[in-house]
């Protein structure tokens, strides 16, 4: 029996001493991975800090530039007061996405800047052009007639009727165009 007991207390040993060592794998393992955890969150920490930072930055940024926005628009709006008619017709589109209300816009800075841009292009396009187009004008007697409007870019117009007898030129102003009659040239401006 002494023996029989020996024997299973030798293997009874042996197979704790296994699972000990077993345990302590584990244990340097999961020692290793908590390392390992550690180390990402450390390393999170960092990226999550410098995220922060540059998110702060751009932040930052876009408060400058929307100021710079509203007052572009602002601008923009000064410069369609001046525009003539078919070219304020022409960037209409993208004139009424304009907001009236700046601060409580749902457009991106992007698409205010889009719309800036896209208004400043075509009146640079107009502005290169001579462009004529037809028109109801009204009279200082208060009638009103069927002009040719000779349009020199955005800053010079005349008109002649088809009889050639009334005729008138226009210039941009702060206020809108202001069309002046010079019936006396009207053979001039309708050659």
């Amino acid at each position: 029996i002494i023996s029989q007991e020996k024997h299973d207390f030798d293997l009874a040993r042996e197979m704790l001493s296994e699972r000990i060592e077993l345990v302590e794998r584990e244990i340097e393992s999961l020692r290793g991975k908590i390392s390992k955890t550690r180390e990402s969150i450390t390393e999170t920490d960092k990226k999550q800090a410098e995220l922060l930072e540059e998110n702060e930055k751009l932040k930052k940024t876009s408060a400058s530039l929307s100021g710079i926005t509203i007052d572009l628009e602002d601008k923009t709006n000064e410069l369609l007061m001046r525009l003539p008619d078919p070219i304020r017709e022409r960037v209409k589109p993208l004139s009424q996405r304009i907001p009236n209300n700046p601060e409580e816009t749902k457009l991106s800075q992007s698409e205010r800047f889009q719309n800036i841009a896209g208004i400043l292009n075509e009146v640079n396009k107009f502005n290169r052009e001579i462009t004529v187009t037809s028109e109801v004008r009204k009279l200082t007697d208060g009638t009103s007639v069927e002009v040719i409007v000779l349009y020199l870019g955005i800053g010079k117009a005349y008109y002649v009727n088809g009889k050639g007898n009334v005729a008138g030129m226009g210039t941009a102003s702060a206020d809108g165009w202001i069309w002046t009659p010079v019936n006396e040239s009207a053979a001039q401006i309708a050659k």
